[in-house]
């Protein structure tokens, strides 16, 4: 098999099951660490004719990340694309389940058994915690409805604010989401990079908790320490 991966979390949960398959990925593909394969643009202007160029069997795709014009121009050129849809944690194991399967795995891997086996033993919340999850400034853009990371934190107990809301990144006004008054604000590091010195400052007298971009929205190795790691961002705010 040749597969090119348009997706980051998949490309590392390719990459670590099936060593040698990936032909290209994305500029944005950083996990596994030093991964020596053709580039080919980003997830959403992916270099066609260069995934052209390296013949793929099958090229990875999913539904948020890329575009459809990119996917199709790729199919236009005979080329078989998968697309994952990833909304719920158990949604994502079915889907690793089925990448892998496509991309030539003939057993489930055991790092896919040990990251479902994280999120089913999960202990129930003593309790929920109110939140606004921002991903991006300039314009502020938050978690709404219906996403991954949402269901992510939902299942350690954290409820965003936005979650009913009609679209799934509203743009909100900074002076709106504080005053929502939320329990705490979660600020991951992608898609927009927030640091100690760049998004908390904008919530003064509220809880800020930095926490991994690639553990709260990727679906692939890193789901099996993302509980930890999350919950121990979220404590850290309230120190």
């Amino acid at each position: 098999m040749r597969v090119v991966s348009l997706v980051p979390s998949l490309t590392e949960a390719v990459a670590v099951t099936l060593p040698g398959v990936l032909a290209g990925v994305t500029d944005w593909c950083s996990h596994p660490a030093g991964l020596a394969v053709t580039r080919v643009g980003g997830t959403k202007n992916p270099a066609i004719e260069r995934i052209l160029g390296l013949a793929p069997d099958l090229v990875l795709a999913n539904e948020e990340e890329n575009r459809a014009p990119d996917l199709d121009a790729l199919r236009a050129a005979g080329l078989e694309v998968l697309v994952t849809e990833v909304r719920t944690v158990p949604q994502a194991f079915r889907e690793l389940d089925r990448v892998l399967t496509a991309c030539g795995a003939t057993a489930r891997p055991g790092w896919l058994d040990e990251a479902e086996a994280a999120w089913t033993a999960l202990p129930e919340p003593p309790g929920r915690t109110r939140a606004v999850v921002p991903i991006w400034r300039r314009p502020w853009m938050v978690l709404g409805r219906d996403t991954f990371a949402g269901d992510v934190l939902a299942r350690l107990g954290v409820h965003h604010l936005y979650a009913t809301h009609p679209d799934r990144y509203p743009r909100v006004p900074v002076d709106e989401l504080r005053a929502a008054a939320p329990d705490v604000v979660v600020l991951p590091d992608e898609p927009y990079r927030f640091t100690a010195d760049d998004g908390p400052e904008a919530f003064p007298g509220l809880p800020c908790a930095l926490v991994s971009g690639r553990h709260l929205t990727w679906y692939g190795p890193s789901l099996a320490e993302a509980p930890h790691v999350l919950a121990a961002a979220l404590r850290a705010a309230h120190r």
